[in-house]
């Protein structure tokens, strides 16, 4: 296991991504199959686990509780938790909050603690909350090792804040291959300013939502042909993973993963870590190019426009716009099924939004959800 190279409490350069778990048919954490993806995650040599007291509808720090913390000694992990907007409207709230926090996950402390979901609109809350200066006396309370941020907005948003705050260690960012030059995103334009402030990555959605994990036909074969030349079976997580973990200021590149198969495969792929080359690099710049030539929803499927059940029309937006890639991307027809009687059935249709435009406010990938959703209202509903 190679050492991190900005951290050396952290093993390697990979981490266990908790916004995506197994889940059970009832709904809840599938808790054999979380403990037996911690052991698998620790026993690979990685100790980089990251939660948020949102993450699955709130069961992602109770889950992390019992499979990591009650489970393995203290200074077997490293736990990241952030402090996200959902759950605050004032300063005052925010040492019940934190102590919320730590009871959920069980720890004395957090390694790291980020600021969450940073954008223009979300950092003057902050502000005017004085949740940086409440962040950083943690620190000199003891109650966390390492202060940073979670961004996700412009360059140039990101640039204010790392002005504003130099006493931030670390920032995360949403960072694979196909966002890289994404004019909404600024994957590559981000990083950059990270790099320019001298500040250590922490790089999130890798596998942009499992986008790059099923890949259409065209993008699928430019993999096929480089495996089959090179007589091996790399998967597609291993390029999107390694793409972002070869970056110079990459620290740490969290996986959410869902089953044993996907911690396998990209335990696989990351415990012996080597940076693309050149021949790896051209082939995934011919995927991005097939994505470019598609008209796919760059959707992640993070639900934060649906968290708390803030749309008022209760839309499954994510849900919505999964559901129209698979049929334009995938040609995958049953869609029309899934969306006219599972989908649609005990939430809103497309048509039904009433344009409020509270799902484009926090937004992470910026989309023009109202119009994309009058698109699949077009498609589903003729």
């Amino acid at each position: 296991m190679q050492q991190n190279k900005f951290f050396p409490e952290i093993n390697g350069c990979f981490g266990f991504g908790c916004m995506r778990l197994p889940m059970a048919e009832n709904g809840e954490v599938d808790a054999a199959q979380m403990n037996a993806m911690t052991d698998a995650f620790l026993q690979a040599g990685f100790n980089y686990f990251d939660t948020a007291h949102g993450y699955v509808g709130g069961k992602s720090e109770p889950a992390l509780r019992e499979a990591l913390v009650k489970r393995y000694p203290r200074e077997r992990y490293i736990l990241t938790n952030k402090l996200s907007t959902h759950f605050f409207t004032s300063e005052e709230q925010l040492p019940a909050l934190f102590e919320a926090q730590r009871a959920a996950c069980g720890v004395e402390y957090f390694d790291f603690y980020l600021m969450h979901a940073q954008d223009a609109a979300i950092y003057e809350k902050f502000r005017r909350c004085r949740a940086y200066e409440f962040g950083l006396s943690l620190k000199e309370q003891g109650k966390i090792r390492h202060f940073g941020i979670s961004f996700h907005d412009k360059a140039s948003v990101l640039e204010r804040i790392l002005t504003d705050w130099p006493q931030i260690e670390v920032v995360q960012i949403q960072f694979n291959y196909l966002d890289y030059e994404s004019a909404s995103v600024e994957s590559r334009k981000v990083y950059e300013v990270c790099e320019r402030f001298g500040k250590p990555v922490l790089v999130m959605e890798p596998v942009k939502g499992g986008s790059l994990v099923n890949l259409p036909e065209k993008a699928q074969a430019v993999f096929d042909a480089l495996n089959a030349s090179r007589g091996r079976a790399a998967g597609n997580a291993s390029y999107a993973l390694r793409f972002a973990a070869s970056q110079k200021n990459s620290c740490v590149v969290l996986s959410g993963m869902s089953d044993m198969r996907q911690m396998e495969e990209n335990c696989a792929s990351m415990a012996n870590f080597e940076p693309l080359d050149a021949q790896e690099r051209e082939a995934v710049e011919r995927v991005c190019e097939v994505f470019r030539g598609l008209n796919a929803i760059p959707c992640t499927g993070c639900r934060y426009c649906v968290l708390d059940n803030d749309c008022p029309k209760k839309l499954l937006i994510p849900d919505l716009f999964s559901c129209m890639n698979l049929k334009t991307i995938f040609h995958n027809w049953n869609q029309d099924y899934y969306y006219k009687n599972i989908l649609t059935r005990d939430h809103g249709k497309a048509s039904d939004c009433v344009q409020c435009g509270k799902c484009e406010k926090i937004c992470p990938q910026h989309l023009p959800i109202r119009e994309l959703l009058k698109t699949v209202a077009a498609e589903f509903e003729k």
